[in-house]
């Protein structure tokens, strides 16, 4: 009986262990190099605009790096484009192509614990909701913008949401493949690794999110696209692919249930995890077009 005890005991301990690696895992996920600007270079000869680098550093210290792209012939509005968790803008480059190619300004940067931008861990929008503001801040005092608008993908679209909470200069914006919360995407990512039913993991969960408060201060819970949409008045097109299985089409179900009056909801069958733009390309560059000029 005691050696069955004593294994429950290791077990349990090897879990909770487990748990704080899978934690920090989370909080610091594999880094890219930062960006070569020849990527840069190779968009502005392709749509005929031109770019210069951008810098903003934040209150806590932290600096982050962006490209700013002006087209030929602006239409006077700006976009933030926003990448997703372990990424770099360069994963955005494609939305910037068609945005300058429609007349828009593009400022891409690098999420905080990115690229080459600053910044030790990742809050999933904790920290980087109030960065957003710094970037806002640098496009209207030295940029003289006059309409902004902003896109995301996946956590990039997290943040964005995340932002509004604070940020009121956003015209519209547009989330491609958000989740609602962190706290549930945890419990999504957990049961897609084990096939074990999501709610097993509530005490790991728990573990997790206590260690992130002790060891750097975070509370994860507070990762809530769900409580910023809720409270927002600026108009969110939510985009997701009905085939997502990284994150959940329900996550922006529950984001449009949250806000319905100021939110759409298109869903892209049979695009999976931030697809929507290569499994549907002409229709989504005319919505997103269209979303942005019918809120100016």
């Amino acid at each position: 009986m005691r050696r069955v005890s004593r294994l429950f005991v290791a077990v349990l301990i090897g879990v909770g262990l487990g748990m704080l690696i899978v934690t920090d895992n989370a909080l610091h996920p594999a880094r890219q190099l930062a960006p070569a600007p020849r990527a840069a270079d190779y968009v502005a000869r392709n749509t005929a605009s031109s770019w210069e680098p951008g810098q903003v550093t934040t209150s806590d210290g932290v600096t982050l790096h962006a490209w700013y792209f002006a087209p030929l012939k602006p239409n006077g509005s700006v976009v933030i484009a926003l990448h997703g968790v372990g990424d770099t803008r360069l994963g955005m480059l494609s939305h910037a192509t068609f945005l300058l190619t429609d007349g828009f300004t593009v400022l891409l940067p690098d999420l905080r614990g990115h690229g080459e931008s600053g910044g030790a861990i990742v809050t999933y929008g904790i920290k980087e909701a109030g960065d957003v503001r710094y970037w806002v801040d640098w496009l209207f005092q030295k940029r003289g913008t006059a309409r902004l608008y902003g896109i995301g993908q996946s956590l990039g679209a997290a943040v964005l949401l995340q932002s509004l909470s604070t940020e009121k200069r956003f015209r519209a914006v547009v989330a491609d493949s958000p989740f609602a919360t962190f706290e549930e995407i945890s419990y999504d990512r957990l049961g897609q690794i084990s096939r074990i039913p999501p709610l097993t993991f509530w005490p790991l969960i728990r573990l997790g999110f206590i260690y992130a408060q002790l060891r750097y201060g975070l509370d994860l819970r507070q990762a809530s696209p769900s409580v910023a949409i809720r409270a927002t008045s600026v108009p969110v097109l939510l985009i997701h692919g009905a085939r997502d299985t990284n994150i959940p089409l329900r996550h922006s179900e529950e984001l449009h249930a949250a806000n319905p009056n100021g939110t759409q909801l298109w869903v892209v069958s049979g695009a999976e995890h931030v697809a929507s733009l290569a499994t549907s390309p002409e229709r989504y560059i005319s919505n997103v077009i269209r979303w942005f000029n019918s809120h100016q």
